[in-house]
């Protein structure tokens, strides 16, 4: 099944034939790969030619015998079509020792327009950075939006599919197992085994493996919870498990490489600043954390907030979480045409709870656009300039 990305492709073709690596960043099974062919196949309708497309997936025992970086530039260059833009696309290229040295070859070529992949923590963005700074752009790839999802769905009940698209997964292959919890849960426990044995434990050199198990899931039950290491090692002493400040710290890091794990800093709305203590976390797919936890962990609020931080970083803002004065805002999102401010809140049918939700935003002196999320079923309305909107329509847009 392929499943169409027209956002993600939109942002490669923004960047065809600049002067830039283009790195398709994101957990393991996100759907680089089959993203990368998808943009080749518009490529074609382009009228480029086979010819000017190479393909390699350095996890492919095919490519076995390209793992060194002189292997790898000579085999690229044999096969350049001289006069032509040639784009080279070369998937998981951690796997090869100083690869950036191959793709410092490729760059300086005027008519090679080169596209990397990296999903784990050998290759997060800090390393990217260093190993080829100032010449590339990262692309930040997640599992599907819920619009993505819904595109190849037969049914057009659109409540009856976000069920769904919490319960089982937004990994794309998840898809095809349509709706098979079993199966569903096995492909999970697959992607969960790889990423840390693979992406943590093996990159980390971890022993500990229960230790970090119990802290994963301890994440995954405080998604949206204001947290510290500090508060996170105590909380798993008393909880009868002692784990040190500095390995928790690790730990996390860890994940938050490897993007199973995303890390939200507060802003300080009236002092204009980054907040240096209490950061939220966010899991990359809801599914895995019923995956990890069981469907009796199932906190719906932030649950909700958490596929709202997911989208928002998928539409390209960066997100904090607010603080102004005593009040907290859920969602702070700044993108390129200013900042939007967000409450989430699985229903504020009560008075008392929609009242709490919009005073926060309330308490945002400024001009710039505020909404509030809900799944209630209410018209889209306005309450003195904040818009309530039902959060699945929110996700169609």
């Amino acid at each position: 099944m392929i499943i169409q990305r027209p956002t993600y492709i939109t942002k490669l073709l923004g960047f065809k034939d600049k002067q830039l690596i283009k790195i398709l960043t994101g957990v393991r099974r996100c759907g680089k790969s089959t993203l990368f062919e998808i943009y080749q196949e518009r490529l074609f309708k382009e009228k480029v030619s086979k010819q000017q497309i190479q393909s390699i997936n350095l996890e492919d025992p095919l490519y076995r015998n390209l793992l060194n970086w002189e292997q790898l530039y000579d085999y690229i260059n044999a096969r350049l079509v001289n006069d032509k833009m040639n784009y080279i696309f070369i998937d998981e290229v951690q796997n090869v020792e100083d690869f950036q040295k191959a793709a410092d070859g490729l760059f300086i070529k005027k008519n090679v327009d080169l596209y990397l992949t990296g999903s784990n923590s050998k290759m997060q963005s800090g390393k990217w950075a260093t190993l080829l700074s100032g010449r590339y752009v990262e692309i930040k790839l997640f599992p599907l939006s819920f619009k993505e999802y819904s595109s190849v769905l037969v049914s057009n009940n659109k409540f009856d599919n976000f069920k769904h698209y919490l319960e089982d997964s937004s990994f794309p292959y998840a898809l095809t197992l349509k709706n098979d919890k079993k199966q569903i849960r096995d492909y999970l426990g697959g992607i969960y085994s790889t990423v840390v044995l693979k992406d943590v434990i093996e990159n980390k050199k971890i022993r500990n493996i229960s230790r970090l198990e119990c802290l994963i899931k301890f994440m995954a039950d405080n998604i949206g919870n204001l947290s510290s290491i500090k508060k996170i090692s105590d909380t798993m002493v008393s909880d009868g498990l002692k784990i040190l400040p500095l390995t928790i710290e690790n730990y996390i890091d860890a994940f938050c490489d490897s993007y199973i794990l995303y890390k939200t800093n507060r802003y300080d709305v009236k002092g204009k600043r980054l907040l240096k203590t209490l950061d939220k976390y966010y899991i990359v797919d809801i599914g895995l954390r019923y995956y990890l936890l069981g469907n009796t962990k199932a906190d719906k609020g932030r649950v909700l907030e958490n596929i709202v931080y997911l989208e928002l970083s998928r539409r390209g803002y960066n997100v904090y979480i607010g603080k102004n004065g005593d009040k907290e805002i859920d969602f702070i999102a700044e993108g390129v045409d200013g900042i939007e401010y967000y409450q989430v809140a699985d229903t504020v049918i009560d008075p008392l709870t929609l009242k709490r939700e919009l005073n926060s935003l309330d308490s945002v002196r400024d001009h710039n656009r505020k909404f509030l999320l809900t799944q209630d079923f209410e018209p889209n309305t306005s309450h003195n300039g904040i818009k309530q909107i039902n959060v699945i329509e929110w996700l169609l847009e």
